[in-house]
């Protein structure tokens, strides 16, 4: 039998990108900052990718994205750095949805 601790229940909460270090990532995090307003970002750099999550639910907003990045982009784009996710996701053609439907 394994025990949780607080600690580790919390974490079980985040959802988010995981995505191939570069100037996505870069922008998707600033996305996540600006798309999500008043949650914290937490965002875990390991070199190679980064894992980007915030508590319960995220939403990353193709235009927010766009600014971000200087340059147009498509949301299917996403997918190409996207290594895996926390969470259950929600795709649009102008968002996606990061969250659980079920809180731990």
């Amino acid at each position: 039998m394994s025990t949780t601790s607080s600690a580790q229940a919390y974490h079980n909460n985040l959802v988010g990108p995981v995505m191939r270090a570069g100037d996505l990532a870069q922008a998707v995090i600033e996305a996540a900052k600006v798309d999500n307003p008043g949650k914290e970002v937490f965002v875990d750099d390991k070199r190679a990718y980064i894992r980007i999550h915030t508590e319960h639910e995220m939403i990353l907003r193709q235009a927010t994205i766009e600014e971000e990045l200087g340059r147009p982009f498509k949301m299917n784009d996403l997918e190409v750095d996207l290594s895996s996710f926390a969470g259950q996701i929600e795709s649009r053609d102008d968002s996606v949805r990061f969250y659980f439907a079920k809180k731990l």
